[in-house]
């Protein structure tokens, strides 16, 4: 059987399809995820050259927590093309995190870095994670790869998600996800990324 795939790194389809059902607690492979509606999440997508397999290999050994911490660090030092550094892919990024905000998720807090995209948003009901996720990625490939005119894989096929447990998890998060480009020493404010809902310019 072909599978058909497209730039998100995931198998396609998933981004016509209707209301569909939470499934709590599952695994896509590499990460563990959970989906349910009502809940605040912290999601993070990277590029499919942000992190190569020597790199990537070197943090099988550590708990989930600390391993997360080290994706993190080898993202904000940015490896591979660097592809959102384009404005206008990065712009197009940004959009698609927008286009469904109220009508399939709340997005709360966002920022698209130079190799990977955070987002932090409230759940609704009837829109799985999995099916968000995979149409923002495929949405946004197939726009960056027109206009980088390339082809193959634009985003890696995982992603990382932590749901909010309380007020000053949400607030903690949305801190760092609005500081991330400060951390990486792209800015020396947050409200100077363009790519963020920090941005002084909304």
């Amino acid at each position: 059987m072909k599978i058909k795939t497209d730039g998100s790194g995931e198998t396609g389809g998933l981004e016509a399809r209707g209301p569909g059902s939470h499934v709590g607690w599952h695994n896509r492979g590499y990460l563990p995820h959970f989906d349910s509606h009502g809940i605040v999440q912290h999601i993070i997508f990277r590029l499919a050259d942000a992190l190569p397999g020597p790199t990537i290999a070197e943090f099988d050994n550590f708990p989930v927590a600390r391993r997360l911490e080290k994706i993190n660090e080898a993202l904000d030092r940015g490896c591979g093309g660097r592809l959102l550094e384009n404005p206008e892919v990065a712009e197009s990024g940004e959009r698609t995190l927008l286009h469904f905000d109220g009508e399939r998720y709340h997005l709360l807090a966002c920022c698209v870095m130079p190799t990977h995209v955070h987002a932090l948003v409230e759940q609704i009901q009837g829109y799985p994670l999995s099916q968000v996720v995979h149409s923002w990625k495929s949405f946004s490939a197939n726009a960056a790869n027109r206009k980088l005119r390339r082809n193959g894989a634009f985003w890696a096929p995982e992603y990382f998600d932590r749901f909010m447990r309380d007020g000053d998890q949400f607030e903690a998060t949305r801190m760092y996800v609005e500081s991330s480009p400060v951390e990486a020493g792209h800015c020396t404010c947050a409200n100077e990324w363009r790519f963020s809902s920090a941005w002084k310019g909304r």
